[in-house]
């Protein structure tokens, strides 16, 4: 007589972060971790973790064509009379509400002000908790922090980050560049708080 086994209950997204009750995810499946080498960071250490590369790769494109612009101007301005570009930026100007080097300034400013707010999203790791730093809408920066004790439970698959906090609630972690290095470290740091880890099996291709 063939007898199967009856099937395991489907895995819940890690990025699924909606609201309601629902079971802890390690009862629905993964395995909580052991780790022998735990690990606790002195006061003074700060594991910053930044974000990933294609994030940050619209404002480096904006960045790029702010210094080309501003290099065509400075040209413009020392090059020779007759060519095109002086005829167009320099004598151009005349004509202009606003001239080509104080528009060309705001728009490096913007640049960079636009590289240094996609530099803030990330992960930082302390003695003392976990914080997380997003962009909302417009850019408008979100900084959320969590100390070790509002901590139960870390969540992790190949590549995210879950927090399951005290009062039942899950967090998940922004995407990161060094997604797997942050992991382990959390691990460890978990381990060495007396923290559950929870790691779920790697994704099916």
């Amino acid at each position: 007589m063939l007898v199967s086994a009856p099937p395991k209950p489907e895995l819940q997204d890690l990025v699924d972060s909606s609201d309601g009750d629902r079971p802890s995810i390690t009862d629905v499946n993964g395995t909580v971790a052991r780790f022998e080498m735990a690990y606790a960071p002195r006061e003074d250490e700060r594991f910053v973790f930044g974000p990933p590369l294609w994030q940050r790769a619209p404002s480096l494109v904006y960045l790029g064509f702010a210094l080309g612009l501003a290099l065509a101007v400075v040209t413009a301005y020392q090059g020779s009379s007759n060519s095109a570009l002086y005829v167009w930026v320099v004598e151009g100007d005349r004509n202009r509400p606003l001239g080509s080097v104080p528009l060309t300034c705001l728009i490096v400013f913007s640049a960079l002000a636009t590289v240094i707010r996609a530099g803030m999203r990330g992960v930082v790791v302390t003695k003392d908790g976990v914080e997380s730093r997003d962009l909302l809408a417009l850019g408008v920066p979100r900084i959320k922090k969590w100390s070790w004790a509002q901590i139960d439970r870390l969540v992790l698959d190949d590549d995210a980050v879950m927090l399951e906090l005290w009062n039942g609630t899950y967090e998940k972690l922004p995407k990161v560049r060094e997604g797997k290095r942050l992991a382990e470290l959390l691990e460890r740091v978990a381990a060495g708080r007396g923290r559950l880890v929870t790691r779920l099996p790697a994704k099916k291709a």
